[in-house]
């Protein structure tokens, strides 16, 4: 019998390959994460079966991982989407915005109101603690099924508030309480307590953490990252380079344990003797990256605070778009090869890094 080349790699492509993700946090620019795991999730061939995830990541997580539960993959489609709609219906931003529904800024009274603001204490502003997203994720979302073991794998980065120290909780620990806890900004929100101790936002110490989905097994990683590779240039203005520092603040963690993770993958591949249960995991790891730098290279830094309903619906849009190109190029290579490597991505420049990419 003849085996005809084209159909045999037909056959490959069309056989699902489980990929685990790693979600950073951005704000409303998670709706643009919304985006690309609705067009993984309607493509079908890349099962998702772990997720490390911080701040907005985390409530993508677990609005996937619940619909995941209840209703396979259009189950996890409609969660997300019936979880954003909720946050762009649950503010009226009516009279506070300027700009397209796809760029917008605020107007200059409620810039000013935020100015105001910065200068007191959550404890000032809200002394009761008050947390829209409290009530929304305990009303869509069954933590006790994310419990259960044949949920999907879960890592929620959180900040210890008094230590700076990371924790991640899994499965087992999930809670409304802990995604508060990884999407805590200190200068707007009280502190979440979980057990006696308080927590902060996740990206502090991880935006997301990665060697746990290295841990995990699953031998391709796709990052899905909300923050710009490389900026267009250096800022001049106080504002501007506040927001740029804040911005390094949040992906300091994250860019040292990307480096971490190709310099493990290179010297596991150059060791004589790599038979330890984690190089043997560094050696299969095949790493994959979709990022946002276009879609959101021309929007404001204090869009990130515009939970809109159209303004989310446009990150969306670009989220999906930028997914499907994704899969029609690089993401013929999972199960394969790496189509991100790691070393060159996060190198310094000028500095010539050793490869992560995994071997053809």
């Amino acid at each position: 019998m003849t085996h005809h080349p084209g159909l045999r790699m037909n056959f490959l492509r069309s056989r699902s390959t489980p990929i685990s993700l790693a979600l950073q946090g951005g704000g409303a620019h998670g709706a643009f994460t919304w985006g690309v795991l609705d067009a993984l999730l309607e493509d079908g061939r890349l099962p998702i079966s772990a997720i490390s995830a911080t701040s907005a990541g985390a409530m993508n997580a677990v609005a996937l991982a619940h619909g995941l539960c209840t209703g396979g993959t259009d189950g996890a489609r409609e969660s997300l989407a019936r979880f954003w709609r909720a946050v762009g219906n649950s503010v009226s931003f009516d009279g506070l915005l300027v700009g397209s529904a796809a760029s917008p800024g605020f107007a200059p009274a409620a810039r000013m109101f935020m100015h105001w603001a910065s200068l007191m204490s959550p404890l000032q502003l809200n002394p009761l603690g008050l947390n829209p997203l409290r009530e929304l994720l305990t009303q869509q979302i069954d933590f006790e099924r994310l419990r259960q073991a044949d949920a999907i794998r879960l890592f929620i980065a959180a900040t210890h508030a008094n230590s700076g120290r990371l924790r991640l909780f899994e499965n087992d620990e999930l809670s409304a309480e802990a995604v508060l806890a990884s999407a805590c900004l200190p200068s707007l929100q009280h502190a979440v307590t979980i057990d006696g101790q308080p927590w902060w936002d996740g990206g502090y110490s991880a935006n997301p953490a990665l060697f746990p989905l290295v841990r995990s097994g699953v031998p391709d990683l796709l990052i899905v990252m909300l923050s710009p590779l490389v900026y267009a240039a250096v800022p001049t203005g106080a504002d501007e380079i506040r927001a740029r520092a804040l911005e390094f603040t949040f992906n300091a963690a994250f860019l040292r344990e990307a480096t971490l993770l190709a310099e493990s993958c290179a010297t596991a591949r150059s060791s004589l003797w790599p038979f330890g249960r984690l190089e043997r995991r560094l050696l299969r790891l095949r790493t994959h990256l979709i990022d946002a730098e276009e879609a959101l290279a021309g929007l404001k830094q204090e869009s990130r605070l515009i939970a809109h309903l159209p303004f989310l619906e446009s990150l969306r849009d670009l989220g999906r778009e930028r997914a499907q190109r994704w899969l029609a190029t690089a993401g013929q290579q999972v199960g394969q090869r790496s189509s991100a490597d790691l070393a060159r991505l996060f190198a310094a420049p000028g500095r010539e890094p050793r490869s992560s990419a995994s071997p053809p």
